[in-house]
This record gives structure tokens, sequence and C-alpha cells, in this order.
């Protein structure tokens, strides 16, 4: 895959239990997180996904929204806990 010298290509990742999407493409030099995510059309299909309260990686480090992405990165929407795991663990052990 060629790539300009003011591109930089990316990935952008969401997962499901039962679905994962991995989309990779070019976008420009100083292109935010948030812009990536909004380009990459990964909303139009999981309308779910709320750039205000959804949480984001860069290759499994939480980031923040307007980090500027670098050549090769990965970035990764989080979903919300369905349970604390703090809760969760509670619940195993008492079982």
């Amino acid at each position: 895959m060629a790539i300009k010298t003011d591109q930089i290509v990316i990935e952008v990742v969401y997962a499901l239990p039962a679905n994962q999407v991995l989309k990779r493409f070019n976008v420009p030099d100083g292109t935010t997180i948030e812009q990536a995510v909004a380009v990459s059309g990964i909303i139009a299909q999981f309308p779910e996904i709320d750039l205000a309260k959804n949480k984001f990686g860069i290759f499994g480090k939480l980031a923040k929204a307007e980090t500027i992405l670098r050549h090769q990165d990965r970035v990764e929407i989080y979903r919300p806990l369905i349970i604390d795991p703090k809760e969760a663990r509670r619940k195993r052990a008492a079982m």
C-alpha cells in the first residue's frame, strides 16, 4: 500500500462479543483519534458508539480523543463495562 508523504496509515477497531471490525485506511498527518473514528464510518455501522462517552486507546493504552495519531497506530474503541470488575470478583467468590 503506497502512501503519500502527508498521509499516514491507521486502523480503527471495535469489538463486540460476536462481531469484530477492523478498518485500515489513510488519513492526513495530524489527524486525531476523534477525527479518525468519524472518518472510518464505524459509527454508522455501530450507532451505540458515543464519541463523548466511549473511551479510546492506541494499542491497549488509554488515549484521549484529541490525541494526534502516528503512522501505523491502531485506534481501539472500548465498550462501557457491563459490571464493575470488583463486583464480578465478589460474585464469583460468593459462589
